[in-house]
């Protein structure tokens, strides 16, 4: 029987609730810290913070599958969204670049978490960073009040991907843009993977194909659409055997697919009176070879 969007948001919220209250080492060593799995999940998806201005470890709980804040444009005195915000790392980065003069809000639908990052904002004094109770499907958040929204591999966990889009072009001002990373596909996933819900809820089975991903925002309405970055993932045989046989893993590693993290620039048409660099002045230097999981 399929599962519903409500059973898993379910099993996501659920799952994301034990995520919290694990130690970071223990949800390093899993695939988006679904379970303890071998060794060999290392290092699957995530990018490193630690060069990161503005990183907050305590706050980092070893998921996500990018560095969506760096390529974010973020200006000082901005109003910054960062969707799925967890226990407060993109948020806390985010705050970094937009000073004591900005505003960084973050929304989570899982009650720990929004705990765990409050503690977090006033351990470190952070009184210009908030967080808000809510789904990222529909936003606890006021029309046309956001300068820059982030996100880092969370919309592939949203069943209604489309939704989320036109959530953050509604909240964004004229002339705003957002910076997401997150999980997509090219080719298929074998029906095993694709209709399993602890790998909806480890960042894979909600992903869907990148063409699909990048017209749903074109589709919101979004312009100057443009990928960041893009680095392929490659799920371990350890893994793959929860699902598949030897034959089938084997068939799978052989076909032409491909699941990928991508960081994606969109705009909001219009203007905000205020200067944004150009994508292209976006350096990558500013990136660490990957470390850790998703």
């Amino acid at each position: 029987m399929k599962t519903t969007e409500e059973e898993l948001k379910k099993i996501v919220q659920k799952k994301y609730a034990l995520i919290a209250e694990q130690p970071k080492s223990f949800n390093q060593s899993s695939c988006c810290g679904a379970e303890n799995s071998s060794h060999k999940v290392y290092n699957i998806m995530m990018d490193d913070y630690n060069a990161v201005e503005g990183y907050v470890d305590e706050a980092d709980l070893g998921l996500g599958c990018g560095l969506p804040t760096q390529f974010a444009q973020i200006q000082p005195g901005d109003t910054v969204l960062d969707l799925g915000s967890g226990a407060g790392n993109d948020c806390f980065v985010a705050r970094h670049e937009t000073r004591e003069t900005g505003k960084v809000i973050g929304v989570d639908f899982t009650d720990v978490m929004i705990e765990k990052a409050r503690v977090n904002a006033d351990k470190f004094g952070f009184n210009n960073v908030e967080f808000r109770f809510g789904d990222i499907d529909n936003l606890p958040v006021s029309n046309k009040i956001i300068d820059v929204v982030v996100s880092n591999c969370v919309l592939n966990l949203v069943p209604d991907k489309p939704k989320v889009f036109s959530e953050m072009y509604r909240v964004l001002k004229p002339g705003g843009h957002f910076s997401v990373s997150d999980i997509v596909l090219v080719g298929g996933l074998p029906k095993a993977l694709r209709e399993d819900a602890e790998m909806y809820a480890g960042c894979v089975a909600g992903a869907i194909q990148k063409d699909t991903y990048l017209k749903y925002i074109q589709d919101a309405g979004f312009k100057e659409v443009s990928i960041q970055k893009e680095k392929p993932i490659s799920l371990p045989d350890d893994i793959l055997g929860k699902y598949l046989n030897p034959k089938e893993i084997e068939a799978f590693q052989k076909h032409e697919h491909g699941i990928f993290s991508i960081t994606v620039f969109g705009k909001k048409p219009g203007s905000t009176g205020k200067k944004k660099a150009n994508i292209s002045e976006i350096s990558e230097t500013k990136y660490r070879p990957n470390s850790g999981c998703c």
